[in-house]
C-alpha cells in the first residue's frame, strides 16, 4: 500500500490537473518500489488531494492569504510498506514526484516551496481488511522483479 497526499492551496491543482496527477505520481512511486511498471500494482496506490484556503497555509511565518506576492506552496506526504527503501531509491521516488509536478503544471522545474515528505510505515504497522498488511505475501504475486524481490527481502531480513 502507498498513499500519496499533496496539499495544496485552494485552486491551484485543476480537474485535469489532478486527473495527470493521479497516474504520474503513482507511476513516480511504484516504478521504484517494485522495479517495473506493473498495471496490476496500481490498485495498492491511492492519491489524496486536499486543499487549503490561503489563510489555512502559511510559509515563512507569513499566512499565504497574507503575502506581498503569490506563493506556490505544495506538500506531497508519500506513505509506504516497510521495504527496500535505501536513500538513492527513496531520492529517486522524490525526484521523480517533482517531476511529475513540474510537468502537469508546464513548468520547466519544481518550485522550491514544493516539499517532498517520504515515510516509511514500519512492518506490522498498516492495516486493512480486518487485520494488519505485509509487503511480504505481495513478492510473490509476480508485480515485483526478481531484483526487488531480493532487495526487499534483504533490508527485511527475511
Amino acid at each position: 500500500m502507498t498513499i500519496i497526499t499533496v496539499n495544496a492551496p485552494r485552486g491551484r491543482l485543476g480537474l485535469e490537473q489532478r486527473r495527470e496527477l493521479a497516474e504520474t505520481l503513482t507511476d513516480a512511486v511504484l516504478v521504484p518500489e517494485v522495479g517495473q511498471p506493473a498495471p496490476a500494482a496500481r490498485v495498492g496506490f491511492q492519491v489524496h488531494f486536499v486543499e487549503r484556503e490561503r489563510d489555512m497555509m502559511a510559509i515563512g511565518g507569513r499566512l499565504l492569504s497574507d503575502a506581498d506576492q503569490e506563493l506556490d506552496v505544495m506538500v506531497i506526504d508519500i506513505a509506504v510498506m516497510d521495504a527496500a527503501w535505501q536513500p538513492d531509491v527513496r531520492g529517486q521516488v522524490i525526484e521523480r514526484v517533482l517531476a511529475a509536478l513540474a510537468a502537469a503544471f508546464g513548468l520547466e522545474k519544481p518550485s522550491p516551496t514544493w516539499w517532498v515528505n517520504f515515510r516509511v510505515i514500519d512492518e506490522g504497522s498498516w492495516g486493512s481488511s480486518g487485520g494488519v498488511l505485509s509487503v511480504l505475501p505481495l513478492l510473490d504475486s509476480g508485480v515485483f522483479t526478481e531484483e526487488r524481490v531480493k532487495a526487499v527481502r534483504a533490508a527485511l531480513g527475511v
